[in-house]
């Protein structure tokens, strides 16, 4: 009996791992049933054409900062999943620190797994955290399911008690040791908070509290310090270990050479560091503003190049949102405005535009570092992250020639600030799929709220 499918996308370049054949996709169920040319369609298939554009797979964003519980007004996962769906991200990971409570023990992931139900546009998986005091909750937080644990060397910033704080070297050695034995993984921010302490209080002394000073007390070397430090305890501990924003080439260079020693160890970098540099937190001023700061024009470009040597494991955007006053209010000093980039909705278009469009990259690298990459590292290539029958029809439909400037009313976060607005790109996402249901189309905006699931990833079998 000859296979019938409820979709059928029509004659897309398919994006496969290492290469793009003009193909059909036949979707049953959610997933991904068949490739091949001219499949057949039923009485009642839904037929979707492609003809001119990319089908991806769709992006995993592993590092984005929605705001619930109770800061929902800074983000939440509503407005945040539909900017995402509408930038092609189908799965994303967010990060325990910037709710009330933060994500440290196993009743503030309830919280945080009960604002997201029902009210995310795409699949999720959810960060615990490892600060100080919470090694006990570590056991709990990974079989409630988490995806991994978040850690900062320096400063996360906040006010309040019960806010997220960075580790200490015991918490840090002795979590990881914990992790280890969970068989988990740990995220982390590596700059160094000791030095960056010193520096910033140096700088505001002076006042000295312009945008090159703010990057100034947050060197490179701060970076290059923590991620040495994190390598030599994951040498020691065996713990997993991901670094997340990786600013400079020098750091990458570390890490991957830790790679080739055997280490379990990966890491990420981030859309801003790649496109934006020093001179566009001048212009910018705080939409800028972020940590590790932007670099020069110079470590953009050797950024790249360690990109196209394969030495970066994978690109997130670290969606770090909030009310635009905490950037924009008059008389707020670059070190006193909110340190965060609003830019998930605009990744994977940015990395296509400047990574094949303009720097003439495989579309198969973009596409692994956005998608299969973060998948396999993360425990969710079974399902995601590629396009294979069995798999989830996760899909991305992009024009690859279709220029437009990013402007404001465009953007879906609920508050519309992005350093990206103005820019001209020179693709765009048309369509975006989850498990086959189209959440957004370029015509309509986001068609399909609150059918993303959490993924759940430490549980015997995954709950998903």
């Amino acid at each position: 009996m000859e296979e019938t499918y409820e979709l059928i996308i029509k004659n897309g370049d398919v994006v496969l791992p290492g290469e793009v054949l003009k193909l059909d996709i036949g979707v049953k169920d959610g997933k991904i049933a068949a490739l091949g040319k001219q499949l057949a369609a039923g009485a009642d298939t839904r037929i979707l054409d492609a003809e001119g554009l990319y089908v991806l797979p769709g992006m995993i964003d592993m590092h984005v900062h929605f705001n619930e519980p109770a800061l929902g007004h800074w983000e939440g996962f509503r407005t945040g999943s539909a900017a995402l769906a509408a930038g092609g991200i189908t799965c994303y990971a967010d990060m325990p620190l910037n709710g009330s409570p933060p994500t440290v023990n196993q009743a503030a992931l309830q919280l945080k797994a009960e604002a997201a139900s029902g009210n995310s546009a795409v699949d999720y998986v959810l960060w615990g955290g490892l600060v100080p005091g919470n090694l006990e909750d570590l056991e709990q937080l990974a079989a409630a399911g988490v995806t991994g644990f978040k850690a900062f060397i320096s400063n996360p910033g906040g006010e309040g008690e019960g806010r997220f704080r960075e580790v200490d070297d015991d918490t840090l050695y002795q979590g990881m040791k914990k992790i280890a034995a969970l068989g988990g993984i740990l995220a982390l921010h590596a700059e160094s908070e000791e030095l960056t302490a010193a520096l910033s209080a140096d700088a505001l002394r002076s006042g000295r509290t312009g945008a090159r000073d703010f990057a100034a007390s947050r060197p490179a070397e701060a970076e290059l310090e923590a991620v040495a430090r994190a390598l030599l305890y994951s040498e020691r501990t065996g713990c997993r270990l991901h670094f997340v924003h990786i600013s400079t080439s020098a750091a990458i260079d570390m890490i991957h050479a830790a790679k080739l020693r055997g280490l379990d160890v990966t890491a990420e970098t981030c859309p801003h560091y790649l496109i934006l540099n020093e001179d566009s937190m001048e212009e910018l001023g705080p939409l800028a503003k972020c940590a590790p700061p932007l670099r020069s024009l110079e470590e953009q470009e050797s950024l790249w190049k360690v990109l196209a040597d394969g030495k970066i494991d994978l690109i997130a955007s670290d969606h770090s949102p909030c009310p635009t006053e905490l950037k924009l209010a008059p008389g707020l000093s670059f070190f006193e405005a909110w340190g965060g980039i609003s830019g998930a909705q605009s990744s994977l278009e940015l990395m296509f535009h400047e990574g094949v469009n303009v720097r003439g990259l495989p579309v198969t690298q973009i596409s692994a570092l956005l998608s299969g990459l973060p998948a396999r590292r993360f425990g969710l290539d079974h399902r995601k992250g590629s396009i294979a029958p069995g798999l989830d029809a996760d899909l991305v439909l992009l024009n690859p020639d279709h220029s437009y400037t990013l402007a404001a009313e465009d953007l879906l976060y609920r508050h519309k600030h992005s350093p990206y607005t103005g820019m001209t790109l020179s693709c765009k996402v048309m369509a975006t799929l989850s498990r086959g249901t189209v959440v957004y189309n370029a015509e309509q905006g986001v068609v399909a709220e609150g059918g993303g699931e959490w993924l759940r990833i430490y549980e015997g079998e995954p709950s998903i």
